[in-house]
């Protein structure tokens, strides 16, 4: 079932109050900046901002700018002084002035703790085993979030913050198209370095080089930090190539940005075991596509700036980047360039063959959806996909009145959506949609939004990263 909240307009007390209500949990109270590295293992219910150089009349509500813990450690308090900080210089400071916000040494202390948290992850996360679990653990499952940092503030107050008990799986696509994207994926770096058992952060399609090049996330850095804006940029290309790729909770859902891939076999030659004598099968039409296998995903390559489309690695590139479909079987999803389009009947051999019971997947919004004919609109932030025997396939997007930026005159306005599993089996979703805040801080794009390719369609793949 549904369930549909309007929120009004944020009010910071409810910062406060998340205190008492999540307490700080007890795996992370303080969190060392440099942890050990954890393998963790998965029902529907305009001149950018103000840019007066006038002094703003509404005073800052936490002393600016931040500052690193002198102990090293973050605390739940200085990120409810970030958000705080952020939600405050969206309405009161120009772009420019970010920096005095957040300086440069504060968001490379963090950038570089949590990735050195993220790249020792695995590509596909086991999240709350049995040695895990509680009998009141939850999970939140988020979509794409596409920098509206101002929906994500009330996503995290209206499912409550991450604590012991709460588990988080973001699905990607955190920047770009918004104009708060950084502030996004600072935010919630920040959960990750104070609670890494807790909160998980995949990759999105939009978490590379050429689609920040593209949608305004590589604009808005430069923009934000000014002549050390490359610097920033760098950073966080860096860290996007530590993202995880996919998780699995409680060994009954697989989460992805995208979804499903392909096998890529790798058969040895009779002749010789070595390695300069196997043959690659990569072209689908001579050979056939099958579905990949839970040990493939492991041993892919994710450290690339863009997935690649073609050559050895094409498994990044098919779980960040394909879509389901009505039509049976595997094909080329020659509509974006890069992935595959999956059936319903793969969709149940992948369910079958893992013994799982629900995929969740992201990665379209209402723009993508009003030109894909058989399946459901984005207009409550989700989508049940596929039913089959064994379970359902789910598309959750989290960012509500998308795009931010939008060229036709007649907006999309979609909910957001959220889905919390509960125990004791994790695979029941209990979908939760809510409408976009509002008004938004006055703000103008970084990209071109009405002359920019819709939907990630048509890529210009030559120029691309390519990384075989």
């Amino acid at each position: 079932m549904a369930m549909s909240f309007k929120p009004s307009d944020l009010d910071s007390s409810a910062f406060d109050a998340q205190s008492s209500s999540n307490p700080i949990p007890s795996d992370a109270t303080p969190v060392p900046l440099d942890p050990p590295s954890t393998s963790s293992t998965l029902s529907e219910s305009e001149e950018n901002h103000c840019s007066s150089s006038s002094p703003s009349s509404t005073p800052p509500p936490v002393h600016l700018p931040l500052s690193w813990p002198p102990d090293d450690t973050l605390s739940l308090q200085w990120i409810q002084h970030l958000i705080a900080a952020f939600d405050w210089s969206s309405k009161n400071l120009s772009p420019s002035e970010f920096p005095s916000v957040l300086p440069v040494s504060v968001f490379d202390t963090l950038i570089l703790t949590a990735s050195k948290i993220l790249h020792k992850e695995p590509n596909c996360l086991r999240i709350l085993d049995d040695s895990v679990a509680s009998s009141d653990s939850t999970v939140v499952v988020v979509g794409d979030i596409h920098g509206q940092f101002h929906d994500l503030i009330f996503l995290l107050q209206d499912a409550g913050f991450p604590s012991d008990n709460r588990f988080f799986v973001f699905n990607g696509d955190y920047v770009d198209r918004g104009a708060w994207g950084l502030e996004t994926f600072i935010l919630l770096l920040a959960w990750k370095v104070f609670m890494p058992h807790r909160v998980f952060l995949l990759r999105g399609n939009h978490e590379s080089k050429y689609c920040t090049s593209v949608y305004g996330f590589e604009k808005e850095v430069l923009t934000k930090y000014g002549d050390k804006g490359k610097h920033v940029y760098r950073k966080c290309l860096g860290c996007f190539e530590g993202l995880p790729l996919a998780s699995i909770i409680a060994g009954r859902v697989f989460t992805a940005h995208g979804g499903l891939f392909r096998s890529i076999s790798v058969p040895s030659s009779k002749r010789s075991k070595g390695k300069k004598n196997r043959r690659i099968i990569l072209n689908p039409e001579a050979n056939g596509l099958s579905l990949g296998s839970l040990e493939e995903l492991s041993k892919a390559r994710r450290s690339v700036l863009d997935p690649p489309w073609e050559g050895l690695n094409l498994i990044p590139g098919d779980v960040l980047w394909s879509d389901p479909s009505m039509n049976p079987g595997l094909s080329p999803n020659r509509e974006r360039g890069i992935g595959l389009l999956w059936g319903p009947d793969c969709t149940e051999e992948f369910l079958k063959k893992f013994d799982l019971k629900l995929i969740i997947r992201s990665h379209e919004g209402p723009d993508a959806r009003e030109k894909r004919p058989g399946l459901g609109g984005m207009d409550q932030g989700y989508t049940i996909d596929h039913v089959v025997d064994s379970g359902k396939l789910i598309t959750l997007f989290s960012a509500p009145d998308y795009p931010q930026f939008q060229a036709t005159g007649k907006r999309y306005k979609n909910k957001g959506a959220y889905i919390v599993l509960e125990p004791p089996n994790f695979d029941v979703p209990i979908i939760h949609s809510f409408e976009a805040i509002t008004p938004r801080p006055k703000v103008n794009a970084y990209y071109d939004f009405e002359d920019v390719i819709d939907s990630d369609e048509e890529l210009d793949l030559a120029t691309m990263t390519t990384d075989p």
